[in-house]
């Protein structure tokens, strides 16, 4: 199998390369399976780049993908995405640069993905937590899970993970490259893409902890945005279904001549 670990970067120099030193160290671990990563940077002002390049990995299971601007977290990934699908990888992971998601689950995740079509690194199911979160993160943490899966009726239970795997011909059933959210609200969209389209998702537990470096990207901006798009979601899912239950129009009745 070869796979992918596409991870978005803006201005991530004080994290990627030990996260790059990470992924190299589970790279062994991984049996049957040439693991590459691709870092998609938006043009950070930091250095990011630069680190990249400079990694003893680089142009060989290292690659870099320089976007020329800052574009969003969703418009990152479907780069990443559409980069790995036109290159050929079997499978595809996604994971943040800040050191938040195990590395070491990655051949777990690869494992579970042989009878999956999407596994996800999940803080909600058994097993599953955080670490280094206050208790008022965690309660929105958990109120922004409960809100998305009670709108859109979802079954999965953490459906704004970033730590996924996903099989390439599953990217497509799912239209991830097709999707318009720019922020935090990719993750619930493809969720409910790939529920929709019957897709087999499995969750992993797995131990989330707080970045220690850097900044957050989260804002309350954000958590809006993707808030109200669930809400579009779901009344355009209802519409939809409405227009679809309607009895056609009765055929106009033919005009007498005179």
């Amino acid at each position: 199998m070869r796979c992918v670990i596409v991870v978005p970067t803006y201005n991530e120099a004080d994290t990627i390369g030990d996260l790059l030193e990470s992924l190299r160290a589970v790279r062994p671990h991984a049996p049957g399976v040439s693991l590459e990563v691709l870092v998609v940077d938006d043009d950070s002002p930091d250095g990011t780049q630069r680190i990249v390049r400079a990694h003893p990995g680089f142009d060989q299971w290292v690659h870099l993908l320089a976007r020329p601007a800052k574009d969003g977290l969703g418009a990152a990934y479907r780069a990443g995405f559409a980069a790995a699908v036109d290159a050929g990888y079997d499978a595809i992971v996604q994971m943040d640069a800040d050191g938040s998601h195990p590395a070491s689950a990655v051949p777990a995740m690869l494992e579970l993905l042989r009878s999956s079509d999407v596994v996800i690194g999940s803080r909600y199911v058994a097993g599953g937590r955080t670490e280094g979160w206050p208790a008022r993160r965690r309660a929105l943490s958990w109120a922004a899970n409960s809100y998305a899966r009670g709108v859109l009726r979802l079954r999965t239970r953490d459906t704004t993970s970033g730590f996924r795997a996903w099989r390439t011909d599953a990217v497509a059933a799912a239209g991830v490259l097709t999707t318009a959210s720019t922020g935090y609200g990719f993750q619930v969209e493809n969720t409910w893409h790939a529920e929709r389209h019957g897709l087999r998702l499995t969750e992993l537990p797995i131990t989330f902890t707080e970045r220690t470096a850097g900044h957050s990207k989260m804002t309350g901006a954000v958590a809006s945005e993707a808030a109200s798009l669930v809400l579009r979601w779901r009344i355009g899912e209802l519409v939809r279904a409405a227009t679809t239950l309607r009895p056609p129009a009765a055929a106009p009745k033919d005009v007498a001549q005179a």
